[in-house]
């Protein structure tokens, strides 16, 4: 079920809404504006291709080898590649991650309320008119009730509504009508079963958790197509309805048809859940996109 905050009461699935935008969505004819709060430098280059992809522009595929400089200046302006006109657009800002580090610690000061109020009036200043945190091992290591605290302190301080990449999962997963998955984490393994932890706590089965063992972001986005689709290989399970590769820092946006044709069934990828999210805060129609996997298909 998915859930909705008003005033900064969290709501059962722990988005956020304010009172005083609760509509979300176009305002004075503008597009509709998602704004993302990222952590650090890996994968962002994803969030312009994903807006390209939204509006039906080619989604060429590579390895998302652009580098953070030009990268950072096409997300954060909320440009992307040459094509279609936006549909919605999906600029981004980048949050201070402290010590890049997928440990439960540096994950607690990564996702803390300071480090994510520090950027909210930058996004606010390209229009976002919702916002959500686009990192998911910063998110559910708070745990289920510490996550919905953390989009609802996000959203008090952005006047938006709000939510987090941990949220999307769980919602896409319901969106999808699956009740078994397998977790394919780059992370370490304790920190993969917190992952697993948090989806539990939805009713979500989860018939497989594999870890990585990758302590930081920075490796993370180094990986290109054939890293990606060993990882999702490796942490399929037989019994799994869908697999999801939980990382942001992670290049997927390019790879999702590859990712499905691969397995043969529905893969949920951090990026693209989180943006899926942003549009469901604006309560913005759903394309059909089918190169963006059965999460943009499904329904």
């Amino acid at each position: 079920m998915a859930e909705r905050t008003v005033s900064g009461t969290a709501t059962a699935d722990g988005t956020a809404t304010a009172t005083a935008v609760a509509d979300g969505g176009e305002r004075d004819g503008a597009v509709p504006t998602v704004g993302f709060l990222y952590p650090g430098y890996s994968a962002e280059d994803d969030y312009p291709r994903l807006e390209a992809m939204l509006a039906g522009g080619a989604g060429s595929t590579g390895t998302g080898g652009e580098t953070p400089e030009s990268a950072t200046g096409a997300a954060a302006a909320g440009t992307a590649p040459a094509g279609p006109a936006p549909s919605v657009r999906l600029p981004l800002v980048h949050t201070d991650i402290g010590e890049d580090a997928h440990r439960v610690d540096a994950l607690l000061e990564m996702g803390s309320a300071s480090r994510l109020a520090a950027r909210v009036a930058d996004l606010k200043a390209l229009g976002a008119q919702a916002v959500v945190w686009a990192c998911t091992s910063a998110s559910f290591v708070f745990g289920r009730e510490g996550a919905r605290q953390q989009v609802r302190e996000l959203a008090g301080v952005a006047g938006l509504p709000a939510s987090s990449t941990s949220f999307a999962f769980a919602h896409a997963i319901g969106d999808l009508g699956v009740e078994r998955v397998a977790i394919a984490a780059t992370y370490p393994e304790d920190v993969a079963e917190l992952f697993r932890d948090f989806l539990m706590s939805f009713g979500t089965e989860v018939v497989g958790t594999r870890g990585s063992g990758i302590i930081t972001a920075a490796e993370v986005g180094t990986w290109g197509r054939a890293e990606v689709l060993e990882l999702a290989r490796a942490g399929d399970h037989p019994e799994a309805q869908a697999v999801l590769l939980p990382d942001t820092a992670l290049h997927t946006a390019a790879y999702l048809a590859d990712l499905e044709a691969e397995l043969g069934k529905p893969v949920l990828t951090a990026n693209q859940v989180t943006v899926r999210e942003g549009l469901r805060l604006l309560d913005h129609p759903l394309p059909n996109r089918p190169a963006l996997g059965a999460l943009f298909t499904a329904g």
